[in-house]
């Protein structure tokens, strides 16, 4: 049944959706907590592990979520670019201003569209190709001389943002074979061992405050892709999409009462035209959920 004609299941789209974006708030909120204590790789290995702890009696349950038609190789290779879009994005939070890293990282659909034009032949329509540029003005906007500049926090921030959109794309096929939960559940297991073979070079172990906070990410972690999950099964990206934005005056708040950081003028512009971007992008396209 349409959305439209269901009020109910979009109601209860939104507030899986609202769920999900304050825990994604929170998480950026803990890496800046851990204060550079503990290595980005080594933060991406417990984010993962512990995430998959929490999944493993779901999995006991229901064991045939792990079939998959597509080969091992695959989910491996989503995996690791979602491991080091993780860790960029990990990186850009303890090093740069929370509003301003979150803000970038909404370009990615503006990447994505750019990508499945290169890749897959698709042709944008003038709502992208003007979700594009205003992607780029608002990027510009945070970014600019008056804004944070070119900063490694925003680098980082701007890499994680392309993985995220390479991520959706190989998605695109994968989707169309495996279930959400399937995807969901192979990119956490298989994330832990690559995580590791990352984290040994960096290996310290945390200590009992830093390893508290890395298992609350884990679980927020696995929560958020749950809740943002049941949302996109309920209602269209169309619904569910803009309220991930959320995240952005959440995450401003955060670092302004927890940390002391300032909301630069530069940086609400500019988050507000990327997240314009994103929404004309998700509207005028077909974004995937997982």
């Amino acid at each position: 049944m349409p959305v439209a004609g269901n009020p109910p299941k979009a109601r209860a789209a939104v507030i899986f959706a609202v769920g999900a974006a304050i825990l994604a708030a929170s998480d950026a909120v803990i890496v800046r907590a851990l204060d550079g204590a503990v290595h980005p790789f080594v933060i991406g290995f417990f984010r993962a592990f512990f995430g998959a702890v929490v999944l493993l009696p779901w999995i006991a349950l229901r064991p045939s979520v792990l079939r998959s038609v597509h080969p091992l190789r695959q989910h491996a290779v989503r995996a690791g670019f979602k491991l080091l879009a993780m860790v960029a994005f990990f990186a850009a939070f303890s090093w740069g201003p929370l509003a301003d890293v979150t803000a970038i990282a909404f370009t990615s659909p503006v990447f994505l569209v750019l990508g499945a034009a290169l890749t897959l032949g698709e042709r944008p329509g003038p709502a992208m190709i003007g979700a594009v540029a205003i992607g780029f003005v608002g990027a510009l906007f945070v970014i600019g001389p008056s804004g944070t500049g070119f900063s490694l926090a925003i680098l980082l921030a701007l890499a994680g943002a392309v993985l995220q959109s390479a991520i959706q794309l190989i998605l695109k096929s994968m989707s169309k074979g495996d279930a959400t939960g399937t995807l969901v559940v192979w990119n956490l297991l298989l994330t832990v061992p690559i995580a590791l073979l990352f984290a040994l070079p960096f290996w310290t172990m945390p200590g009992s405050k830093e390893m508290g906070l890395l298992a609350l990410q884990g679980v927020i972690g696995a929560a958020c892709m749950g809740l943002m999950t049941h949302a996109f099964s309920l209602a269209p990206a169309t619904i569910v999409a803009p309220v991930d934005f959320l995240r952005l005056p959440l995450v401003a708040l955060g670092g302004f009462a927890l940390f002391g950081e300032n909301i630069a003028l530069t940086t609400l512009c500019g988050g507000g035209l990327i997240c314009c971007a994103a929404l004309i992008a998700a509207r005028s396209g077909k974004p995937t959920s997982a």
